[in-house]
């Protein structure tokens, strides 16, 4: 009877935790944009949104793929170069992507889509975060995302290359679909479309399409990969570019939190030695954290660097994560601005790296796994 006890108490505790882990997937899932998006997906913005004031995660686009040997001398696509590994010993804790590659394969910065594919893999078995861009070519003239043809209404549904755009939109639900991790299961992506709109320079900026217009652009990518193409492996950053001051600037062209798992900002504009202004960073980043904090979002700044030879650019960084009010929960560089070895900030880079606050690779542990235990593990490294 002792024995029948015991496993009775046994078979109760495992319930128990099937039913907790399976109320924490559903509390979660309602939070995002996608209710059914995949478990891995749910416990990656779980665990992102537990490390909020304790960790921010920093990563950097093409990473393996884009560096510099000196000032003047960049270094594309050899094997076995990273940058930020030969300077601090460790590889980002985010590795960021572009789809340009997959919907513009004829491009002016071409690249192979199977090592784009080995890289982000290699990237997901290091443990890394996932996040994507999208460059995306002009889909009405065939000029590059620097043509500002008008083009928003024309694809928008109704507009005569709808149907263009959403066979472009299928390439991307196709890579999503296929993107599987060892174990079989769906690896996750923070889809970052549209990204800097506030500006002018792409073809869905601000002064080449009406606020609804963008909106409407934002929504219909949003639902149609979720609804219509049944991608469920999907986190969507919101991310203009540093062109705001108040909440209510920041959020003119927001298509509402249904549509928005990560408010991001890029912005390099502020960290100008020729008259950028960091307090205006934290400013920005405060308007994120506590947008993120009101709606249970995730916030980042989410492309930032200097190719400058600013030899305490990373100190300045790390004061502005460190600020009062700022709790990001990742910042990502962008490709090859990364010191290398000899450049004058490759030692205050290595600070940032050893500070406790700032997560790398070879510290991060299993961000898609979730439970209660594990936030502990995670809250503990």
């Amino acid at each position: 009877m002792k024995r029948i006890g015991i496993y009775i108490v046994i078979v109760v505790c495992i319930l128990s935790c099937i039913s907790s882990r399976r109320n924490l997937l559903t509390e979660t899932r309602l939070m995002l944009v996608d209710t059914r998006a995949t478990e891995h997906t749910a416990a990656l913005f779980y665990n992102l949104r537990q490390l909020t004031g304790k960790r921010v995660v920093y990563g950097q686009h093409n990473y393996e793929m884009d560096g510099f040997d000196s000032d003047s001398t960049r270094w594309r696509d050899e094997a076995n170069r990273c940058d930020a590994y030969d300077v601090t010993g460790a590889y980002p804790a985010l590795a960021s992507f572009d789809f340009l590659h997959f919907t513009n394969p004829r491009s002016w910065e071409t690249k192979e889509l199977n090592y784009i594919q080995e890289k982000f893999h290699v990237a997901y078995n290091r443990g890394n975060v996932i996040t994507f861009c999208w460059h995306y070519y002009n889909p009405v003239t065939g000029g590059n995302f620097y043509d500002t043809t008008q083009v928003v209404r024309h694809i928008l549904p109704g507009g005569s290359y709808h149907a263009t755009f959403k066979a472009d939109l299928k390439i991307i639900a196709d890579f999503a679909h296929n993107a599987k991790g060892d174990d079989g299961e769906l690896i996750p992506i923070i889809f970052r479309p549209w990204h800097e709109f506030d500006g002018n320079w792409f073809w869905w900026g601000k002064n080449h399409c009406s606020v609804e217009e963008f909106k409407k652009l934002y929504r219909f990518t949003v639902t149609y990969l979720r609804d219509s193409l049944e991608v469920h492996n999907f986190l969507y950053a919101f991310s203009p570019d540093c062109g705001f001051t108040t909440e209510a600037e920041y959020l003119e062209r927001y298509p509402g939190d249904k549509y928005v798992d990560v408010v991001g900002m890029d912005n390099y504009w502020d960290f100008r030695p020729d008259g950028g202004d960091t307090s205006l960073v934290v400013l920005k980043a405060r308007i994120l954290t506590q947008y993120a904090q009101k709606h249970g979002k995730l916030s980042a700044i989410t492309e930032t660097g200097t190719q400058t030879r600013d030899s305490l650019w990373y100190t300045q960084l790390l004061s502005i994560l460190r600020s009062e009010g700022v709790a990001l929960n990742y910042v990502c560089t962008w490709s090859g601005f990364s010191p290398y070895k000899g450049h004058p900030a490759a030692a205050d880079f290595c600070r940032f790296k050893r500070d406790t606050l700032v997560l790398f690779a070879d510290e991060i542990p299993n961000f898609y796994t979730r439970s209660e235990e594990h936030t502990s593990e995670l809250q503990s490294h």
